[in-house]
């Protein structure tokens, strides 16, 4: 079980800025960026034009090429201005998810020392500017660029793109910061800038409770956008435009959509700000898309639609499912009910920059629907034993590991975990199993890490357990995925209780709102008496059969 996807195209040897440049002097006067919601449409010379005023700002700010800036919030344009912008300028975005509770975000920012931080006032019910205040309150009275805070001692701007706040820049005042000096700045730095430079930290979920920080270089995601755009024919149509749906500080819209953008000229439309299925199908046909992007869920929400035969949606000629495990069945609808005949299956993780796997539009419904596809150009694969590393027969299930240009560079200094899943020899064990067939077309059949995949969204059972441990009534947590039909699987919170308490699920879920972020609280909890054991006194993985075998209809 063996894989090496030969090519006969040579991999790309240019930055995330070079690579806009060159879209944008091949088509100028085309749409590069579209957010429906927000009325915003930038063509490509009007948006390289943006990048390189906002990047000078960032310099003229006292940002430095190699310094992090934390993006948080959701799929607005501020988002992928400064996506580039800060490779522009040799900054190193973190991509912070935008559902991030306190806790959350004061450990991701703080983890990789960010300097700057980019957000909206608020969304919906998360109130950033106020959780920023909350974690430092000195902001209030700082001078905007030279915040001094105990809890992030390196954070020193922020940055908000849609009020004016005490202690905060506000987004025109960073595209008005830069003189001639800091645009002339820029320039000379794209000369010391090169391809294999860290760019983004992308923050990934790990066994251990805490979220890591996968730390990916330019050569990594134009590759990826880049062989990714290739597989599924951006290169031979110059008209294409995506309908994106996924959030953009996920591997999938960072670098499905926005890289993707710059590699192949193609041109992206956000249909919300959150994620909203209706809007979706209204943008595709508003805007005319020829590709979607989506994860299982959102196509699960997509095909449901109840007016879904209003909409015409003649001009979709392709799309990627990707994100968490995709049914075969969902996949046979999304061509039948919505005629998204080249719909193709993408796998990856984020620390491979993401896609390693993926189908060709031409592929048979079986394979489109049965397999993750075929290995990617450049890469190699391999099916192990997990305990021995031997590689395996053909059709024969063990890990899936990854060797090439696509494996990130390092999880943001944490060598020892690093190490932990990057062979000496650069082999990538992404702990998920799987089995090959002779034509490198692999399935995936489980995982053998315990993550939860939510919706497209990566969680971890530790760091919910952790958080359950901290309620008085809570003796003992377990955390397991249970399946579900919309969301591919569910938290359920398997709780044994303090002898004497009494609790009830509308508790648990109360205490965790406002704590943990919302795609982490648990949908079901179960009270148990006590949970099976292995012989060395550990709670049983069986545990998970305690939570998938109750009634329909829980």
């Amino acid at each position: 079980s063996y894989a090496h996807g030969t090519s006969s195209t040579p991999l790309l040897h240019d930055t995330v800025g070079g690579m806009l440049q060159k879209s944008t002097e091949r088509h100028p006067d085309k749409e590069a960026v579209v957010f429906v919601q927000d009325g915003v449409r930038k063509t490509f010379a009007q948006f390289q034009q943006e990048v390189d005023q906002a990047a000078a700002g960032l310099l003229a700010l006292g940002l430095k090429k190699g310094d992090r800036l934390g993006m948080w919030g959701p799929n607005i344009y501020e988002w992928i201005l400064f996506q580039f912008a800060t490779a522009k300028a040799g900054i190193i975005m973190v991509s912070v998810n935008p559902a991030y509770q306190l806790q959350e975000v004061e450990f991701a920012l703080r983890k990789v020392g960010c300097k700057a931080v980019v957000c909206p006032t608020q969304f919906k019910t998360q109130q950033y500017c106020d959780m920023l205040r909350k974690i430092c309150p000195e902001i209030d009275s700082s001078i905007p660029g030279d915040i001094q805070s105990t809890r992030l001692p390196e954070l020193r701007t922020v940055i908000v793109t849609d009020s004016r706040q005490p202690g905060m820049f506000h987004f025109d005042d960073v595209m008005q910061a830069a003189g001639s000096q800091h645009m002339q700045q820029l320039q000379d730095l794209q000369k010391k800038i090169v391809f294999d430079d860290p760019i983004n930290i992308q923050f990934t979920s790990g066994t251990t409770g805490v979220p890591k920080g996968a730390t990916l270089s330019h050569h990594n995601i134009v590759n990826n956008a880049y062989f990714v755009g290739k597989r599924v024919g951006y290169h031979w149509k110059p008209h294409t435009r995506v309908c994106v749906p996924v959030p953009l500080y996920h591997c999938f819209g960072s670098v499905g959509a926005g890289i993707v953008m710059a590699v192949h000229g193609t041109t992206i439309v956000f249909p919300s700000a959150g994620y909203d299925g209706k809007a979706n199908i209204a943008a595709v046909e508003s805007e005319r898309c020829t590709f979607i992007y989506g994860t299982p869920t959102m196509y699960v929400d997509m095909v449901n639609q109840p007016d879904l035969k209003k909409y015409d949606l003649s001009s979709l000629e392709g799309g990627i499912m990707a994100g968490s495990p995709c049914p075969p069945e969902l996949v046979r609808k999304v061509v039948s009910v919505m005629g998204v005949k080249g719909i193709t299956i993408a796998y990856g993780t984020t620390e491979n920059s993401p896609v390693t796997f993926m189908c060709s539009p031409l592929d048979n419904m079986e394979r489109k629907s049965e397999t993750i596809g075929y290995v990617s150009d450049h890469l190699e694969a391999k099916i192990v034993d997990p305990t021995t590393e031997q590689v395996l027969p053909l059709g024969m299930s063990g890990e899936i590991m990854i060797r090439g240009y696509c494996v990130m560079l390092e999880y943001w200094n944490e060598k020892e975990k690093t190490d932990e899943c990057i062979t000496k020899a650069r082999w990538y064990k992404t702990g998920d199993i799987g089995s090959m067939d002779g034509y490198s077309y692999c399935k995936v059949n489980g995982r053998s890490k315990d993550m939860i995949i939510r919706g497209g969204e990566n969680i971890y059972p530790a760091e919910i357990e952790q958080f359950l441990h901290t309620h008085p009534k809570v003796k003992e947590a377990q955390v397991v995925g249970v399946k579900d039909a919309r969301m591919g699987e569910e938290v359920c919170a398997c709780i044994k209780l303090v002898e004497g308490q009494e609790c009830t699920t509308e508790e648990i879920r109360d205490f965790c709102k406002g704590q943990v972020a919302h795609f982490k609280i648990p949908r079901y909890v179960l009270f148990v008496d006590s949970f099976p054991l292995t012989i060395t006194g550990k709670t049983e993985e069986s545990v998970c059969s305690l939570c998938v075998t109750f009634p329909q209809g829980f």
